[in-house]
């Protein structure tokens, strides 16, 4: 049983001696230090993730294929499409961070389950976001490539010449679907073992607050 629901039982009783009796606001105190203590962690991983995945582009910066899509001179369309990630991403980083700001400067119960909420929404958001963002970013690759990839035109011509064009981009696409959706479930593995369990403690307060105000 949860150390915060033994207490809180423990509250409501007038007879119990066994441990210290609390008040509603002490109570409340507690729900709010864990919930801030969450939100901070939500804000934190957010940026340890974004630095993570930097050093990895950094890291292959050099790379056989980066540098083969370099030879496409498609910066005319990848470099708007990474400036309005990182915009995005700032955008999310910036509201991680207000959420903990508001929720450690919440004076009331009602307030905190409505900056708790808020906080839910902005981490599903957050989530939906990379997850389109992965998936767009991989088509507007592939479409790069379509056109500006010397190798996948002699594909595209001897496809064309045979009369399996239509073959040809329906399987190069499933393959790409698939390998996407593979990616995307191992991305939403980790979003859940990380953000999905600070999200499960974050409900737990919510409940709580919800008990707390009968």
């Amino acid at each position: 049983m949860d150390e915060l629901e033994l207490l809180k039982k423990d509250w409501k009783k007038e007879d119990a001696s066994r441990y210290p009796k609390l008040t509603y606001n002490e109570i409340y105190k507690m729900i709010l230090k864990k919930s801030s203590s969450i939100v901070k962690w939500i804000f934190i991983i957010s940026i340890l993730e974004f630095v993570l995945w930097s050093a990895i582009s950094f890291g292959l910066k050099d790379a056989e294929y980066n540098k083969r899509f370099d030879s496409y001179h498609a910066e005319n369309i990848i470099t708007p499409f990474i400036v309005l990630g990182y915009i995005v991403l700032a955008y999310f980083f910036y509201r991680f961070f207000m959420n903990y700001k508001n929720i450690s400067a919440t004076d009331n119960a009602k307030v905190l389950m409505e900056n708790i909420l808020k906080t839910r929404r902005t981490v599903k958001q957050y989530v939906g976001f990379n997850l389109i963002y992965l998936a767009l970013s991989s088509f507007i690759i592939l479409g790069i490539q379509f056109n500006r990839d010397e190798e996948m035109l002699g594909y595209i011509e001897n496809a064309s010449a045979n009369g399996e064009l239509l073959k040809f981009y329906a399987v190069t696409i499933l393959v790409t679907v698939a390998a996407i959706a593979i990616l995307i479930a191992i991305i939403l593995g980790f979003y859940y073992l990380i953000y999905g369990i600070l999200l499960k403690r974050l409900n737990s307060n919510y409940k709580e607050l919800k008990k707390l105000e009968l």
